[in-house]
């Protein structure tokens, strides 16, 4: 409680305070408040019989109670004429005062400390001499320090201020130390009140002290059969049994109550409440319908996973014209909100400079956007903790679709000199450079648009400017090639048509089956890139990451998973999904947070970026007929697969090799002994990869060779 304690034998604690053989201490106020926080704590006090207030001092200090109260007159600051005690701390503590013993009010008991401010005239020069010094002059050190400390109390409606009368042995006085502490029993406030204290000396050497502190309510505190306010009070718990909460309130069958469901906020407020909606700012109050009455407040949703998922679904953004725009929610969040180009195709939103301010967004208030003029591609994102949570392209209504403009950042240094570059997927690209980016083939006709004012500025400041240019032209202006190509590829096919068709048997186009898998180690690749191998040789077209590591990181593992997919359902295929313990884990992850999972593992996982959509289609219905599951003999048991992807066929490999080949093959499918036939092929090209897997975990993995699709 203290680190060094005025008096109780140099004990710390919480009963720090207590001196051998005299009274008791109750808890202290900050352990208490501590005890009142998220997991409130039942703790009781110590009871005061009596309506008189008392002062006591630590050992080595006198004190006196003045009766009644005094005026509260601090008065101007004054030079000490000597050494003065003054007050340097307040503490405070919570008891019961009694009038009976089940008639008790909360009472705030004041510790205040004091030292010795000020320091003793020097000896005169004769003493320095030897001479001796007149005894009248060493009568201060053998007299008293005395001192008046006013400690003034405000609890709405309640002010008090009393007058406590000390003194201390001057020779036990040394300058800037603690001689002890007196304390007060004590001032009455109500529960859930808040208290302010203010101590000083009368005159007043110093800036007085003061402390605010939140007393608890009735819930908080072993006051239920002391304090009669609470014996009526209805009380309430919250507990959730799945999706549903249920408030329990604790009140006689003859008891009236009101019960009230309100929003901690401040401001003005127009607010629909749904009751099925929880919010972390959703509070609940409930009292007696009685004059006067005490009431019990809670706001249990504040750390409620579920409650802050509905928030930020129902959080939007909105655009305020010319240039202002909103987030819009019915809590307070703590967010930060960038700006971004967002280029049509399906990509990620690319940061832009200038940032917007990096200050957390204050919700409903309206903030403005630093730019000089609106474009459908230009986005804000909202994150927390470093999560997207939001995105919205706030033009996109009022100016239309995303458009394929390229986007040039501007450099401005010394002597005029600056420098362009256009932002692409894979960065940001100078102008008049070689890469092989669209770009830079046409970096000189950006360069000349931008010179002749056919580009739009965004913003600017002294050292960067952003430009959108578009680009509908050069599209235009390749159509003619565009088409001769065709032509010219039209009647080449038309050439070939007409030279096979009576050299080549007509057979059915084999179908496409994507192959995801959670990339775990070289080893399990090696694995999965035998089954593709072998699955090309069926002839099934297999697409699988392994053989479109160039187009992953060109486009990203989702917008490549998202191609590859729409292609093979669009072309009847099927989806397979290889499970092994690390795509269980993050199929489990999923399931268990219902939001976006962790980032994908590495730069080509396509099984962690893929989860977004295969979840939907389980959860709704549509992957029977689309989907098909798969695992290994020996990496993984048939239970281990979580129970959503059940809805559609799971094999085991290679032991179920012919149902499986069966199902991929679908109508196609050969007579069962030719599909034994192949279904022993497979096994063959599998079982070493397998084998190496199971024996030595981490081998380096190497695709088969065949015709891959995708690439």
């Amino acid at each position: 409680m203290v680190s060094a304690p005025p008096f109780g034998g140099g004990r710390t604690g919480p009963w720090a305070l207590v001196p051998p053989g005299t009274w008791k201490m109750p808890v202290p106020w900050f352990l208490l408040s501590l005890a009142l926080g998220r997991s409130p704590m039942v703790l009781s006090l110590e009871k005061l019989m009596g309506p008189q207030d008392t002062a006591r001092c630590s050992p080595g200090l006198s004190c006196h109670l003045w009766d009644g109260d005094v005026l509260c007159l601090p008065g101007s600051i004054v030079s000490a004429p000597g050494p003065v005690l003054v007050p340097t701390r307040l503490q405070t503590e919570l008891v019961l005062r009694c009038h009976q013993e089940t008639d008790c009010d909360l009472c705030v008991r004041v510790a205040i400390h004091l030292a010795v401010h000020g320091h003793w005239e020097e000896p005169k020069d004769e003493d320095k001499f030897g001479i001796a010094a007149d005894p009248e002059l060493e009568e201060p050190r053998n007299a008293f320090l005395q001192a008046q400390v006013v400690l003034s109390f405000q609890a709405y409606p309640t002010a008090r201020c009393v007058l406590l009368e000390v003194q201390v042995r001057a020779a036990l006085a040394q300058p800037g130390q603690s001689v002890g502490s007196v304390v007060f029993d004590c001032f009455e406030a109500a529960l859930g009140a808040e208290v302010r204290l203010w101590s000083y000396t009368q005159p007043r050497y110093q800036k007085e002290l003061n402390l605010t502190q939140q007393l608890p309510d009735c819930k908080g505190l072993e006051v239920r059969d002391s304090i009669q306010s609470c014996w009526a009070l209805p009380w309430l718990s919250v507990s959730a049994d799945g999706d549903d909460v249920h408030l329990v309130l604790d009140v006689s069958e003859e008891q009236h109550f009101g019960l009230s469901l309100y929003w901690n906020q401040t401001g003005p407020q127009n607010i629909t409440l749904n009751h099925t909606d929880l919010f972390p700012c959703l509070c609940i109050q409930v009292w007696p319908l009685e004059p006067d009455s005490v009431r019990t407040s809670l706001c249990p949703f504040r750390e409620d996973p579920r409650a802050h998922r509905n928030l930020w679904r129902a959080a939007r953004l909105r655009l305020l014209p010319p240039r202002g725009w909103q987030l819009n929610a019915p809590c307070s969040l703590l967010a930060e909100a960038t700006l971004c180009w967002q280029a049509p195709g399906g990509g990620p939103c690319q940061s832009l400079v200038p940032p917007l301010s990096r200050a957390n967004v204050t919700v409903n208030k309206t903030l403005q956007l630093p730019l000089l003029n609106a474009h459908p591609n230009l986005c804000v994102q909202v994150s927390s903790w470093e999560k997207l949570q939001l995105q919205e392209c706030l033009w996109a209504d009022s100016l239309g679709a995303l458009k394929d403009d390229m986007l040039l950042v501007e450099t401005r240094g010394p002597q005029d000199n600056r420098s362009l570059c256009a932002l692409e997927p894979s960065g940001c690209t100078p102008l008049l450079s070689r890469a092989s980016t669209r770009a830079a083939r046409l970096g000189e006709q950006l360069l000349q648009d931008l010179q002749s004012g056919q580009c739009l500025q965004l913003w600017e400041d002294d050292l960067r400017a952003l430009w959108a240019c578009p680009m509908d032209k050069y599209v235009h202006q390749r159509w003619a090639l565009v088409w001769l190509a065709c032509l010219l590829l039209a009647s080449v096919l038309f050439l070939l048509f007409l030279f096979k068709k009576d050299h080549v048997k007509a057979a059915p186009r084999g179908r496409a089956a994507l192959l995801l898998y959670s990339a775990e180690d070289s080893g399990f690749e090696r694995l999965v890139g035998a089954l593709a191998s072998a699955l090309c040789q069926l002839p099934l077209r297999v697409a699988v990451d392994l053989w479109s590591r160039r187009e992953l990181s060109a486009q990203g593992p989702l917008a490549w998973f998202h191609a590859q997919r729409r292609q093979t359902l669009q072309d009847g295929g099927v989806v397979v999904l290889l499970f092994s313990p690390g795509a269980v884990a993050l199929c489990h992850e999923w399931l268990q947070d219902g939001a976006a999972a962790s980032a994908p593992h590495g730069p080509h996982d396509a099984f962690a970026a893929s989860l977004s959509c295969v979840l939907p289609d389980f959860l709704q219905g549509r992957a029977p007929g689309r989907y098909v599951g798969a695992y290994f003999d020996g990496l993984l048991h048939s239970e281990a697969v979580p129970a959503l992807f059940r809805s559609v066929p799971v094999f085991s490999l290679p032991s179920q090799l012919p149902d499986f080949l069966g199902t991929l093959q679908g109508p196609a499918a050969p007579r069962p002994g030719r599909l034994g036939e192949r279904a022993k092929q497979v096994s063959r090209a599998l079982q070493p990869a397998l084998d190496q897997l199971l024996q030595a975990p981490g081998a380096p993995g190497a695709p088969g060779d065949c015709t891959r699709d995708g690439t």
